[in-house]
């Protein structure tokens, strides 16, 4: 049986006041609890409240890895960068990756995430088609060198993860695996009490094909998702789609050149010929792995960089530099159109064949009208590269899309043979002959659901965590006096012995108004109180989250929290 937690001898700080550099309400309120302490930028000490409430989490993620067969086993966080050079990812990572030398020299890495390790675990351990399908999972800390780690535990530079992996040899298996996953955080999500929504995305440096996340919508979130009001569709903004619809059978005169001077950007020719944006083609110009690359979209958007650099990765993609301009004096500043560019063109699908532009001439000061897709410029290839705005068509239905902020807590991906194929991972088929092993992997953010819990469910007066992950049951308060005190610590036995968990304030010398402050910054569902009828063995319940109060005898709050 658990001991009863007294306040009087846990070593828990708390704070009136947030932090000076806190923006978010999870760095704020999990400092000010006590459930946390910074140790350096993006690098936490979990204090012995917060302790509880991670374990709790992967408590869960246990719980439902385990109940789909999955195997928990743990791999090294030090890692040899040979399996990663293998891979590509040793440069795909780039800055992100912390890499280090033995006393020999030899070359190391703090592991990101584990494909590669758990590929070569399976490689040396499965051997035919007998051994597979398997799961295996780890809950594990994780390192990448983030320039700006920020918003408490939510980005950290050291960071908990459960990362699981399935090892099918078809891809029917792959599929049957990558659902149980699916349900699987589904059920996680819903015992953790999280509001969720899981959205289309891409794979990124994962690689692979299929690929969902899971998000928790929340103002401090770092993605932005979209929703639709009219259908079940969501995604990621990065993996939204546009259909390419090429306009047929409209006659456009021949292209002409137009005399703009001193208008290089597309508000400034907008103005200069009285159109709207919308009239205009943008060409950004980019380098692809050091080629200069045109990008062309409608004057009225943007480019999205970050879906442009996944949509080509593994390929560094950069802003063009004036140095570059310098370079090709065929580039104009100002006035790159399509037509005649001597560099590969990319394109928006709304860029659609059939549609008609003013854009650059490629002369200074010069642009041209009438330029059409498909009769005088080529798109050497079609991908969607705008920012999402609110009201963009839905894929699905063509209704107006919502755009909303979230918190990643899961990614769920079909990898397929990739890693296989990196590390030859085969196994003997019931032919007899070699079959290539196909792989899913899949994550969840322990530390971050963490983070989302409290960005989602905490008030004006602190955490409030649902009961399956909060540090104790019921957080018994003695106002004050002996006999409160006394009362306090003979109902938190009891409890105990009937198998609730229980946090009992204790403290000597501290006023009643600083603990009941401290109870509800602290965020146990159920806060007891031994206050002014205590001498009769009365109590008064306090619900966290509703605020609804009730006088309960001993016996009956016994009896109600232990139910």
């Amino acid at each position: 049986m658990a001991q009863v937690q007294r306040m009087s001898r846990l070593m828990v700080k708390t704070l009136r006041d947030d932090p000076a550099d806190a923006e978010t309400l999870n760095h704020k309120l999990l400092v000010r609890a006590g459930y946390v302490r910074r140790t350096a930028a993006g690098i936490w000490t979990w204090l012995p409240l917060g302790k509880k409430v991670y374990e709790n989490v992967a408590r869960v993620v246990r719980e439902e890895m385990d109940a789909i067969g999955g195997q928990e086993v743990l791999l090294p966080a030090l890692l040899p960068k040979e399996p990663y050079e293998a891979s590509g990812r040793y440069e795909e990572y780039g800055d992100l990756l912390f890499r280090l030398k033995d006393r020999k020299g030899s070359d190391y890495l703090l592991g990101p995430t584990h494909e590669e390790i758990f590929t070569q675990v399976v490689k040396d351990q499965c051997s035919s088609y007998k051994d597979l399908p398997v799961i295996l999972y780890q809950i594990q800390t994780k390192y990448r060198d983030e320039a700006r780690p920020r918003a408490g535990v939510l980005r950290g530079r050291e960071f908990q993860m459960k990362d699981s992996y399935s090892f099918d040899t078809t891809d029917e298996g792959l599929a049957e695996s990558y659902a149980l996953h699916r349900a699987a955080y589904k059920r996680i999500f819903e015992r953790l009490g999280l509001d969720y929504r899981i959205v289309s995305a891409i794979s990124g440096a994962m690689g692979g094909s299929a690929s969902e996340e899971f998000l928790a919508p929340a103002a401090a979130g770092e993605d932005t998702f979209v929703d639709c009001p009219a259908c079940d569709y969501a995604a990621n903004t990065e993996a939204v789609t546009f259909a390419l619809k090429p306009v047929e059978g409209a006659e456009h005169p021949a292209a002409q050149e137009l005399d703009t001077p001193d208008t290089p950007t597309i508000e400034t020719l907008a103005e200069h010929l009285g159109v709207p944006a919308s009239a205009t083609l943008k060409n950004l110009l980019v380098k692809v792995d050091g080629e200069i690359v045109a990008v062309g979209v409608p004057g009225d958007r943007e480019v999205d960089l970050g879906k442009l650099a996944e949509h080509l990765a593994p390929a560094e993609v950069e802003l063009v530099t004036a140095e570059d301009f310098a370079d090709r004096p065929d580039l104009v500043r100002g006035y790159v159109g399509p037509q005649g560019l001597k560099v590969r063109y990319l394109a928006d699908p709304r860029v659609a064949p059939g549609t008609a532009w003013i854009t650059g001439a490629n002369k200074p000061d010069t642009h041209a009208k009438d330029v059409v897709c498909g009769r005088d410029f080529e798109v050497d290839q079609y991908l969607d590269v705008v920012v999402v705005e609110e009201g963009d068509p839905c894929p699905s239905c063509g209704a107006g899309l919502i755009l909303g902020r979230a918190i990643e807590i899961g990614h769920i991906f079909q990898l397929g043979r990739k890693y296989a194929d990196t590390f030859q991972l085969d196994v003997l088929g019931q032919n007899g002959k070699p079959v290539r092993v196909t792989m899913g992997s899949y994550g969840i953010g322990v530390s971050r659901a963490v983070a989302a819990l409290v960005e989602q469910s905490a008030d004006d007066k602190g955490l409030c965590w649902p009961k399956e992950v909060a540090p104790a049951d019921v957080h018994v308060v003695a106002a004050g006096k002996a006999v409160q005190t006394e009362l306090a610590l003979d109902v938190a036995e009891k409890l105990n012995a009937a198998g609730v968990r229980v946090l009992v304030d204790d403290r000597a010398g501290v006023s009643p108004g600083v603990k009941f402050t401290d109870a509800e910054l602290i965020g146990i569902p159920k806060i007891l109180v031994a206050g002014r009828r205590s001498a009769e063995g009365v109590l008064e319940l306090k619900d966290r989250r509703t605020g609804e109060r009730e006088e309960l005898t001993v016996a009956e709050a016994i009896a109600r929290l232990s139910a």
